[in-house]
């Protein structure tokens, strides 16, 4: 077997276990036996199991990032240095996802493992893709950051975390969606009807009225 068939069979088959399973829970041994390749074929392609774990987001995230650093260059050129619409930015970004050539598997199984990059303890992947891949992500904010000047840097961290979320969750559980919609309202639904009805409820959730600040608590009687 040729050395890239080797490689992409240990990619596809580390991406849907980890997916399902988790990365603490997927052990090498588990990817090579499902892969059909010997524990010595995972270390010398990749060397360990963390080098592992990133070349399967590496996958996703490198055509992602030259996509999009493309899509935003396009935005910019179109609106000669002024300040992008929030709701263009972020259709920018959900369009690029949708074109990011997947390899063997489908855009749910990527957000299955970006949501497990946040939920398990995986500090090494955090610092892979922030050192990797930070540049676009950083762009992407700052153009949001010009968008919505009258959000406090804090409040705009959590409305883009809260939306990364919604999105995820959305596009993660996609087949229990669509069988859903299909058996309880009689619609057919495609991922594009899925983030066109997406991008109104996420781009009201970062244009939404600022909290009232907390209540201060009564002073406790000494």
């Amino acid at each position: 077997m040729a050395q890239s068939d080797t490689v992409t069979r240990i990619l596809d088959t580390a991406e849907v276990l980890f997916a399902e399973r988790g990365f603490a829970e997927t052990s090498l041994r588990t990817i090579t036996s499902k892969a059909r390749v010997n524990l010595a074929a995972v270390n010398y392609h990749f060397g360990s199991k963390k080098a592992l774990i990133q070349a399967v987001f590496a996958r996703y995230l490198d055509p992602f990032t030259v996509r999009f650093h493309s899509a935003l260059d396009e935005l910019e050129a179109r609106h000669a240095g002024g300040v992008i619409p929030l709701e263009e930015l972020l259709e920018t970004m959900a369009r690029t996802v949708l074109e990011v050539p997947a390899e063997k598997h489908s855009l749910k199984v990527f957000m299955k493992l970006l949501g497990l990059a946040y939920s398990q303890a995986q500090g090494h992947l955090r610092r892979y893709i922030q050192e990797e891949y930070g540049s676009v992500f950083s762009r992407f904010t700052e153009l949001v950051r010009k968008a919505t000047p009258e959000l406090p840097d804090a409040e705009r961290f959590w409305r883009l975390h809260f939306v990364l979320g919604t999105v995820i969750f959305t596009l993660s559980g996609l087949d229990a969606l669509r069988d859903i919609a299909e058996k309880d309202y009689q619609e057919h639904v495609t991922v594009r009807d899925l983030i066109r009805r997406l991008r109104p409820v996420v781009v009201a959730a970062m244009n939404a009225p600022l909290p009232p600040p907390p209540a201060a608590q009564p002073a406790k009687a000494s």
